[in-house]
């Protein structure tokens, strides 16, 4: 089914679904989601490495494998070395002439604690040695395969079994890593944000990431019913809610220069946003405004750069 799609309203959508049916993903998971636009924008000639986490576990429990491409199980620690490894060996394969019949896309996954905190070295040193790899981050905002443990990725205000709501605590004390910008900063060809309210955009994303020479990063926002303590139906939505409340804003950066994807006129509240997840429910109004605030600030400051360094 290579190359084939089906016409959907204005968008063509790939029919190859190298990611089979049959998973542990929890109901209503965000991630499950996301992996599967993405495989499909990502087609068959791909070689994929992915850390341990929440996708690694539910697709692949041994002796069962949900992947029908070449799909490696590293670490935490090294997955993007593990990747550099995979595509510069495959440069020497083919300076010896033995070419594939189709390009190879390289493509390395992970969750936020694998990319954020665990695997930044791994990854930040592949950025800066210009492979030619697509880098996805899975971001669900804490370790959740293992317990709903605070990551780097996790947002202010937000209550995890590390980071506990209670007397004496709001939960998260620090302000989430902006890994979009770590990534932008090694002056990188791409990168970019992508949520699964937005399923289009998000694939044209991975796939724009894929088809570009030298390192790309697409930043993916999947939230989990589990650890968020929301609806097991609300996923999309708050993916929505998340850019309209720009809690999480569309955009990509090309070689230093700033496109929005969706810039709305006007910002609805970041409590729409907050109020239904059960990881927030403990926040009193001040803590509330805190988080709006901080939401209008950098907000602010995303559209300041894409004015000031805008792409065309």
């Amino acid at each position: 089914m290579e190359g084939q799609a089906i016409k959907f309203g204005k968008n063509m959508v790939p029919l190859a679904d190298t990611l089979a049916p049959g998973h542990s993903f929890c109901i209503g998971c965000g991630e499950a989601l996301a992996l599967k636009l993405a495989c499909k924008a990502l087609g068959e000639n791909v070689i994929i490495s992915m850390a341990t986490g929440c996708a690694e576990i539910c697709t692949s429990p041994l002796p069962v494998t949900s992947w029908r491409v070449p799909w490696i199980h590293t670490l935490f620690e090294n997955n993007s070395a593990v990747i550099s490894g995979v595509e510069a060996g495959s440069k020497i394969l083919m300076a010896k002439g033995k070419k594939p019949q189709k390009d190879i896309k390289y493509v390395a996954m992970g969750g936020d604690g694998a990319t954020s905190d665990i695997g930044l070295q791994a990854l930040s040193g592949a950025l800066e040695r210009g492979h030619d790899f697509l880098y996805l981050c899975w971001d669900n905002e804490a370790y959740m395969n293992t317990g709903i443990q605070r990551s780097s990725a996790t947002p202010y205000g937000a209550s995890t079994t590390t980071a506990p709501a209670g007397k004496v605590s709001i939960g998260q004390k620090t302000r989430k890593k902006n890994m979009v910008e770590i990534a932008a900063a090694h002056d990188i060809p791409y990168a970019a944000t992508a949520s699964i309210g937005y399923p289009f955009d998000l694939m044209n994303k991975v796939k724009k990431g894929a088809e570009t020479k030298g390192p790309a990063y697409v930043h993916v926002f999947v939230p989990c019913p589990t650890g968020w303590r929301h609806a097991s139906d609300m996923a999309v939505e708050l993916g929505r809610l998340a850019v309209e409340t720009g809690v999480f804003p569309l955009y990509e950066v090309e070689h230093g220069r700033y496109r929005m994807n969706v810039s709305p006129s006007t910002l609805k509240p970041v409590e729409e946003y907050l109020k239904p997840q059960g990881r927030f429910r403990h926040l009193p109004e001040e803590e509330i405004r805190k988080i709006q605030e901080m939401v209008n600030e950098e907000y602010e400051r995303l559209k300041a750069k894409a004015a000031a360094f805008p792409l065309a």
